[in-house]
């Protein structure tokens, strides 16, 4: 019996596989979009590289998920630009980075447009990887030579690359402020350009991705615990890449709730999985994986902009042809979602009764699963005093 979502997701990405991806000999000339992949395998020692397409033209919209739903672009459409990336590969110690190899990465990381590229490999590229965490990418094999040109690189990206007291926090912070994308600040973070300078590494791409994450959210979580609540119950919504999300605010201190259902995805049947934390927030890592954390800083930043506070829940619905695309999906769509006017209430019950009109399942399916909303219906937070 599956009991987990990893288990979940792992049954329904080994049916992908035998989707066509791109084709290429042992040798590639073209351009990378830009975009690394650093793997965790085997890690400290891990399999660094760029990941490269197999044209000339202008390949940055193949890893710029910031792009995708605001341009309506489709499911097939992103899968047709990641099993387009070839993916380049050397084993480096994560702190090895005075090494020319190494060096290319970083250049690659903090450049502001796509770059012209000649790899070699040691053998044709094979395969393709579809993950729950990171985007997925077409075959891979080991490099035997590879070569950039002249690039040139983001001013902000630039800055915190030669500032070797600063924090990485701070580094990631000051970037998130100058809105520079989250897809930059995390694969030049990965590649270690930023941070105190003896403190810097290789970081695998899937936990580069939720350490972003987390280090936004709990530095706007600082501010937002100061705001004042929200004054009723407010409902976001968006559709977007075969799921559904309705984000719920109520006017609470912080407490933040993340459950999503996979509604036979791939005909392996219906699963709900969910995870919350109080008002202190959460200390060990979520049994859900970087949905949790991503959604998380997508409303804060919302929570931030408007200078209020609320208790959030947020209801995912994944159809059946749903395919895991990395946790850019939750975040982009949640960023969408709350970019725009909320439906208010006056009630939890009127706000719990139109989300469930917009459910496939019903708002009874997901409390069964639910821990959080179900003390909130049933009365239980009466006082501050649990929050302080």
């Amino acid at each position: 019996m599956i009991k987990s979502k990893y288990a979940y997701l792992k049954t329904i990405t080994k049916q992908l596989y035998n989707m066509k991806s791109t084709t290429i000999s042992k040798e590639l000339d073209g351009t990378t979009p830009p975009s690394v992949f650093i793997g965790s395998y085997n890690y400290p020692k891990v399999f660094a590289g760029p990941l490269l397409s197999p044209s000339y033209e202008d390949s940055s919209i193949m890893d710029q998920p910031e792009r995708w739903v605001s341009n309506d672009t489709t499911q097939q459409d992103i899968i047709s630009y990641r099993l387009n990336l070839v993916r380049g590969k050397q084993t480096i110690g994560i702190q090895d980075l005075e090494n020319n190899y190494v060096e290319k990465l970083q250049e690659i990381s903090m450049a502001s447009q796509s770059i012209m590229s000649e790899a070699e490999f040691n053998k044709k590229p094979a395969g393709m990887n579809f993950g729950a965490e990171n985007a997925p990418h077409g075959p891979s094999a080991i490099l035997k030579k590879f070569d950039i040109d002249n690039v040139k690189w983001d001013h902000q990206l630039e800055k915190t690359y030669y500032d070797t007291d600063l924090k990485a926090g701070d580094a990631v912070e000051i970037l998130h402020e100058k809105n520079v994308p989250f897809s930059q600040i995390q694969k030049a973070f990965s590649v270690g350009t930023m941070g105190i300078k003896k403190n810097r590494k290789l970081v695998p791409t899937r936990w580069s991705i939720t350490a972003i994450d987390t280090t936004i959210a709990d530095r706007l979580l600082e501010q937002v615990k100061y705001y004042p609540t929200v004054e009723n119950y407010r409902v976001y919504e968006f559709s977007s890449l075969n799921n559904y999300y309705a984000i719920l605010e109520i006017p609470t201190p912080w407490q933040y709730e993340w459950t999503e259902a996979f509604i036979n995805a791939n005909g392996q049947g219906t699963m709900i999985f969910s995870d919350y934390e109080h008002n202190k927030g959460k200390k060990e890592y979520s049994r859900v994986g970087g949905c949790y954390y991503t959604a998380k800083m997508a409303i804060l930043e919302q929570l931030e902009r408007d200078k209020k506070q609320a208790g959030c829940f947020v209801f995912r619905e994944a159809n059946e042809d749903y395919i895991p695309l990395g946790v850019f999906n939750v975040r982009e769509n949640i960023r969408h979602a709350v970019s725009e006017n909320p439906k208010e209430f006056e009630t939890l019950q009127n706000a719990l009764d139109y989300i469930d009109s917009k459910l496939t399942l019903t708002i009874q399916d997901f409390r069964n699963a639910d821990n959080l909303i179900n003390e909130v219906i049933q009365g239980r937070q009466t006082t501050l005093d649990m929050y302080f």
